[in-house]
């Protein structure tokens, strides 16, 4: 199995070196019809990818590693590989809501913000590539922690419903402060540059300090993330597979969303509701298993229910409003 790791890692390696190196070599600003074409394009390989691990394990394709399940079919394991996508892919989006406001707060151009994005992914497939194993891990070297992990789920879940909206800086986050102490800062702004020379040292721009903040923001959602694909499977290949393809759309699915991102309101009510269904289904793993096809046909009603109630009930509301011309208290 070890040939299939290092063909994934060379997969991913010249997907990365094409996106950055052929098709978006010039900083420009990302069009809503160029964000949804690549979007398109990502979740295209993502999909795609089902059949190489249907293939994969139905052939039984080399020596399974130690954390796969031994045996398991190529249907069972494509079902896996896409329930994990799809819920990756959507715990993604709130993620998308606060590099958004990252971007803001620091004031980012949008011709580097695809720059900022592309290096955020890479560093995110390394940090999370060591969290799946780690995670993967413990879960069968004690079992145990799936109890910790689904009562963590179910309440990120629950603090996700209640939270309410806040003008967040991350300019003056506590992440910032401590980057600011331990890194030295270059003055002025540097365009496009991550790092420059000053004085005859190293140091990180504005536009390096948005990528650290990007990478925190990405470690704090993968606490969530991860835990919820372990609930769907142990088997690293496939947590580390989907996980990655969800990653590596990201980056596009921020410009196609990022105009509209106040429109999906309730989104994020569907999101903690996912949450808290993973978390119950960790807690109760010993007691009752939840078919995989159920889990996905949940996973997906719940970011459907979501995704249209916010878009029909903004419609409605602003209809109302066009219709009403005045506030209803001035009429009255």
């Amino acid at each position: 199995m070890g040939w299939l790791w290092l063909g994934f890692g060379a997969l991913i390696v010249v997907l990365l070196m094409l996106d950055l190196g052929v098709f978006h070599r010039h900083a420009h600003a990302v069009s809503l019809k160029e964000a949804g074409v690549w979007t398109l394009i990502w979740i295209s390989i993502g999909l795609a990818f089902t059949g190489v691990v249907y293939m994969v394990y139905e052939g039984h394709w080399g020596q399974l590693p130690v954390a796969s399940q031994p045996g398991m079919r190529g249907a069972d394991a494509a079902l896996l590989y896409l329930t994990g996508y799809v819920l990756e892919e959507s715990l993604s989006v709130d993620n998308i809501f606060v590099i958004a406001m990252i971007f803001r707060a620091f004031r980012v151009d949008a011709r580097y913000r695809h720059r900022v994005l592309f290096w955020g992914i890479v560093g995110a497939v390394v940090l999370r590539a060591a969290m799946i194993f780690g995670g993967a891990w413990l879960v069968h070297r004690f079992s145990w922690v799936f109890y910790i992990f689904g009562a963590y789920l179910m309440y990120t879940g629950i603090a996700l419903f209640t939270q309410k909206e806040e003008n967040m800086d991350p300019e003056h986050s506590r992440f910032i402060r401590w980057a600011r102490r331990l890194l030295p800062v270059a003055t002025g702004d540097h365009g496009s540059h991550l790092t420059v020379v000053e004085n005859g040292r190293r140091v990180v721009t504005r536009l390096g300090l948005v990528l650290i903040a990007v990478e925190g923001t990405d470690v704090i959602f993968a606490l969530d993330s991860i835990p919820a694909i372990l609930a769907i499977t142990t088997d690293s290949f496939i947590v580390f597979t989907s996980n990655i393809f969800a990653i590596l759309g990201l980056r596009s699915l921020y410009f196609v969303l990022e105009s509209m991102i106040g429109r999906f309101r309730h989104l994020k009510i569907a999101l903690a509701f996912v949450l808290v269904f993973i978390g119950v289904k960790m807690l109760l793993h010993a007691v009752y298993t939840l078919p995989n096809l159920v889990s996905l046909g949940v996973i997906l009603g719940a970011v459907t229910v979501g995704v249209l109630s916010s878009l029909l009930l903004d419609k409605d509301v602003k209809a109302g409003a066009d219709e009403g011309g005045a506030d209803p208290v001035e009429r009255s």
